[in-house]
C-alpha cells in the first residue's frame, strides 16, 4: 500500500502517519527527513545534496527523485506514506515512475481537509511544558493546575515562534498553491479521499482505516 498524505501544516499529517506506522508497519516518507537522514548517512544521494546545499541552492527534483528511489529500496515489503511530496505535476510524474520501476504504484491520495480559521485556533494556541515537552493548548488542554505541567511539575512553558496567526495563513495559503497542481492529476484517476481533519485524531484515523480497507 503506497499513499500519499495531503493537508497544510497543522492539519495532523504527522499524527496520522505515527498511527499508520504503528499499526500497518507502513514507513512515513517525508522529503525534509529524508535529505537530513541521506546528508547525515553519507549516502550518494546524501553527498549530492550536501554539496548542492552547501552551494545555497535549491535541491533539484532530480536529487529528490533519487533520495526517494534510494529510501523505497529499504523499505522491503513496508508500504510508504508520502508527506510533503509531490508538490507538482512533474515530481507526481517522476513518483510514478519511480514507483512503477519497484512494482509498486499508488493507491490513494487522502487530503485531511481543515477550516483555516479554526486551523489558525488550534494552532496558535499551542504550548509546551519547556521541561518535558508536554503540550498544552490555550483552548482545550490547560494544565490542571495552572502554570504547573502535568507530567513533570515545571513552571515554565514555551511556544513556538511561528506558532502565529499571521505564518500559519501564510502556510496555509503555500500548501493551496502546492497542491492546486497536483490535485487534479490523482482526481482524473479517482485516487483522491478526503477526510475531515478538523474531527478528533480517532475519527481522522479511523476514516483513513476505512479508505485503505476499502470501506470508503
Amino acid at each position: 500500500m503506497n499513499i500519499i498524505l495531503l493537508g497544510p501544516p497543522g492539519a495532523g499529517k504527522g499524527t496520522q502517519a505515527s498511527r499508520l506506522e504503528n499499526e500497518r508497519g507502513m514507513v512515513q516518507l517525508s522529503t525534509g527527513d529524508m535529505l537530513r537522514a541521506a546528508v547525515k548517512a553519507g549516502t550518494p544521494v546524501g553527498l549530492q545534496a550536501k554539496a548542492v546545499m552547501e552551494a545555497g541552492e535549491l535541491v533539484s527534483d532530480a536529487i529528490v527523485s533519487a533520495l526517494i528511489g534510494e529510501r523505497l529500496d529499504q523499505l522491503g515489503e513496508a508500504g510508504a506514506i508520502f508527506d510533503g511530496y509531490p508538490r507538482t505535476a512533474a515530481q507526481a510524474e517522476s513518483l510514478d515512475q519511480i514507483l512503477a520501476e519497484r512494482g509498486r504504484s499508488l493507491d490513494h491520495v487522502i487530503e485531511l481537509v481543515v477550516d483555516e480559521d479554526a486551523l489558525v485556533e488550534r494552532i496558535t494556541g499551542r504550548f509546551t511544558c519547556a521541561s518535558c515537552g508536554q503540550g498544552y493548548h490555550d483552548a482545550f488542554k490547560l494544565p490542571a493546575v495552572a502554570d504547573t505541567c502535568d507530567a513533570c511539575g515545571g513552571h515554565e512553558f514555551k511556544r513556538r515562534p511561528d506558532d502565529n496567526e499571521e505564518t500559519v495563513r501564510t502556510r496555509m495559503a503555500e500548501y493551496r498553491a502546492k497542491t492546486a497542481p497536483i490535485l487534479p492529476i490523482y482526481e482524473a484517476r479517482g485516487l483522491v479521499k478526503r477526510v475531515d481533519g478538523m474531527a478528533d485524531i480517532a475519527h481522522v484515523t479511523d476514516a483513513i482505516e476505512a479508505i485503505l480497507d476499502g470501506r470508503a
